[in-house]
């Protein structure tokens, strides 16, 4: 993170979203150093402010109200509370949107239009607009009405049916992944074609809508698998941390624990087998090939799962890193940010709060994951942690010209 000029801070965005696959957009713009301006209902804010455990702590370690959900994407961005039910909160909307570049909602199908904030009424206002919508579903189908949630679309994509162990085997079923993976994917999807609608917009001078819908991303991201079954009819199965299409390529036990082999190709093989004083495996008709060796992993796991057991997990990456036979320790989340390349990366961001803040909160400072984007000449910048609720609602209505009158009058009637 740094102080250079940021590749995007000539726009501005009025983030409409809450929860993840939104706010994940949003605050990739943001780090990319857009003016993101978050507009949350006065009193309670984004859901995920009350998503915990785990919450914030204070100095002292104690807890607070504060869940730390929320900071994982609302970094660098503004927080203003608007009642948007009331004709006054939609008039304050209408006039954000007029200067805004990009608008970022995840209301169901149909929901701001009550308001005049949907698309076709912003666009009358504001023919540059980038208006993008995130939905379960899509904007049309027979679905497109349902609410989505990440859960529910890693189910029905086939997701968690080729997540977990195989059915046979203790402990198998189907499994969620770990975080809401396809949250995720669609905010970095939704980044991507906003940016490519940026780009349209410095040709035509127009905006456009972008529907983004969790179904679709969660069937894109399928990848290989997908292409697997289009193109065979064969249906995936679940079969644990072992791969389809390569071998070894899973996790093997070790002398104090486990380890992960992800060897990718037919020399990475060769090399494992001379590291490991079995040069024979090598040799084998039966495992000559990756593809003869998927074939035959019945006969090939087991026998590398009996050397692997004769050395610690440190011992064997030690003995194939300068090999370039891919080789790791499966960490759990503190020995992966105690990591020593998490480390030299700086992939850990604290940010104080501001003074008033963290006086209100005796929240003194929040940990964030570092962006990955690492641009040469306009790197991702860190300017604000992670907004206390209507933080800056007096500054951005400063912003929007109303004097401290208009704006008292509007805290009065509950507008903002």
């Amino acid at each position: 993170m740094t102080t250079k000029p940021a590749a995007l801070q000539h726009l501005k965005v009025l983030d409409l979203s809450r929860v993840l696959a939104g706010p994940w957009c949003t605050q990739m713009l943001a780090d990319l150093g857009a003016d993101v301006i978050k507009v949350e209902r006065p009193g309670a804010g984004d859901d995920t402010r009350h998503w915990g455990p785990p919450f914030l702590q204070d100095a002292q370690g104690k807890d607070t109200d504060q869940a730390t959900y929320f900071t994982a994407c609302n970094r660098n961005k503004r927080s203003i509370t608007i009642d948007m039910a009331k004709p006054e909160g939609q008039a304050l909307i209408r006039q954000m949107a007029l200067s805004s570049d990009i608008l970022v909602e995840n209301f169901k199908v149909g929901g701001l239009a009550a308001y005049g904030l949907d698309y076709a009424s912003l666009k009358a206002l504001n023919p540059r607009l980038i208006y993008c919508s995130v939905t379960g579903f899509g904007q049309d189908g027979p679905y497109a009405e349902r609410a989505g949630y990440d859960l529910m679309i890693q189910a029905m994509t086939g997701m968690m049916s080729i997540t977990g162990k195989a059915d046979e085997v203790p402990g198998g079923g189907p499994q969620r992944v770990g975080v809401a993976l396809t949250d995720l994917f669609t905010g970095v999807y939704a980044c991507s074609a906003i940016l490519a609608a940026i780009e349209v917009r410095h040709r035509t001078g127009a905006g456009q809508h972008i529907d983004m819908a969790l179904l679709d991303v969660g069937m894109a991201i399928l990848a290989n698998q997908a292409a697997g079954f289009l193109n065979t009819g064969k249906v995936p199965q679940r079969q644990g941390n072992s791969h389809p299409s390569l071998a070894p390529y899973q996790d093997f036990p070790t002398a104090d624990g486990a380890m992960l082999l992800a060897i990718g190709n037919d020399g990475q093989f060769v090399r494992f087998c001379q590291a490991v004083e079995h040069p024979e495996w090598a040799a084998d008709p039966r495992f000559a090939t990756n593809t003869l060796r998927v074939k035959h992993r019945e006969a090939l796991i087991p026998a590398l799962q009996a050397v692997t057991r004769t050395r610690s997990t440190a011992q064997w990456i030690t003995l194939l890193e300068d090999k370039a036979v891919p080789c790791g320790p499966i960490n759990d989340m503190g020995q992966a940010f105690d990591d020593a390349q998490v480390k030299a990366r700086g992939l850990v961001v604290n940010q104080p709060l501001a003074p008033v803040v963290s006086s209100h909160t005796a929240i003194e400072s929040i940990a964030t994951v570092a962006s990955p984007l690492r641009l040469g000449a306009t790197p991702p910048v860190l300017r604000r942690a992670p907004p206390a609720l209507g933080e800056h609602t007096e500054e951005v209505l400063a912003e929007l010209g109303l004097d401290a009158a208009q704006r008292a009058a509007l805290r009065q009637a509950g507008v903002v």
